[in-house]
């Protein structure tokens, strides 16, 4: 129960140190889990990014300040008009409270966050939005009895096409990387030129889409590596294509039947609430994920994918 342990204790971490400049590093670093794998899991399991809950955690701080009429200004009387020296000064006492450049730009993701302005909601104390520290729980169904099997590889050269994703938007739009690349190399080979084609030919030969490959060594806690990649045979390098290569390492490898991406998604929620807090065995290594896609028609209720996390056996 170790991964469910440090969830929680990140969720303590992050309440004792909400109005300290802190983002996902500095919370995976106090619970001792690698920031990819510890932010992957924290939205998975809560819904939330790191940057989400922060965010959403400090703006209802703010409205409760709002309404009890928080800030240094001296004056008694309640927000009023914008123009008042009085509502200004909170406001700016109230940005730099909660981490903000400037008043406007609190203003603004005050008003997002509640509906309201700071000052409408003074006014208007019944429309804050409620946002309380969230609260762990997760029910074991499968545990280890998830459908996975312990392969050993070597190290692994691949080749892609690399783009660099936000956590926070990675869901949305690693999906329309995938488009694209579909859209521009999976259709008929007639009527390119040379580069294009040298690119089609590498794609043919390396089976590039064979893999997603996840990489988060960036180092800013808030965007990591993602490539469509194959297995590198050799050869030139076309223009735009990058080779990497993946560690030796121990992988965990978990089986997915059915129609992408509903299928890849629910089991990579599995692995996360089901079987990391139930795991005895193993514990995640370096940062890198690999999905795996076989060929044929990814809307087919048989179709084959998988997950690969690098794992070491506990104690060893």
């Amino acid at each position: 129960m170790e991964w469910l342990a440090s969830l929680r204790k990140s969720i303590d971490y992050m309440e004792e140190h909400l109005l300290a400049d802190i983002g996902a590093m500095e919370v995976a670093d106090a619970v001792h889990i690698s920031p990819f794998y510890f932010q992957k899991g924290f939205k998975i399991v809560t819904g939330y990014s790191i940057s989400e809950y922060l965010r959403n955690r400090r703006l209802y701080l703010a409205g409760l300040d709002v309404i009890r009429g928080g800030g240094d200004c001296r004056e008694k009387s309640p927000y009023r008009e914008r123009s008042s020296g009085c509502a200004e000064e909170k406001i700016i006492n109230l940005a730099y409270k909660y981490g903000y450049d400037t008043p406007e730009s609190f203003t603004r993701a005050f008003s997002r966050f509640h509906g309201v302005s700071p000052m409408r909601l003074r006014e208007q104390p019944h429309r804050i939005k409620v946002f309380l520290p969230l609260t762990v729980e997760i029910s074991i169904k499968g545990g280890n009895k998830m459908d996975f099997t312990i392969e050993k590889r070597e190290p692994m050269k691949m080749i892609g096409f690399e783009r660099n994703f936000s956590y926070d938007t990675s869901y949305q739009k690693i999906p329309e990387f995938w488009s694209e690349f579909c859209g521009r190399y999976c259709g008929s080979d007639a009527g390119f030129d040379q580069e294009e084609n040298e690119i089609r030919q590498t794609i043919a030969e390396c089976m590039v889409g064979e893999f997603g490959v996840c990489i988060d060594d960036i180092g800013d806690g808030k965007q990591f590596r993602y490539y469509i990649a194959g297995t590198y045979q050799g050869g030139t390098i076309p223009e735009g294509m990058k080779v990497f290569e993946i560690p030796a390492s121990e992988w965990a490898k978990f089986k997915c039947i059915g129609t992408m991406p509903q299928a890849l998604q629910t089991v990579n929620t599995r692995i996360f609430s089901e079987w990391l807090p139930g795991n005895q065995d193993f514990e995640m290594t370096f940062p890198i994920n690999i999905e795996w896609y076989s060929g044929g028609d990814t809307g087919d209720s048989n179709y084959e994918s998988a997950i690969w996390i690098p794992v070491k056996r506990l104690g060893s």
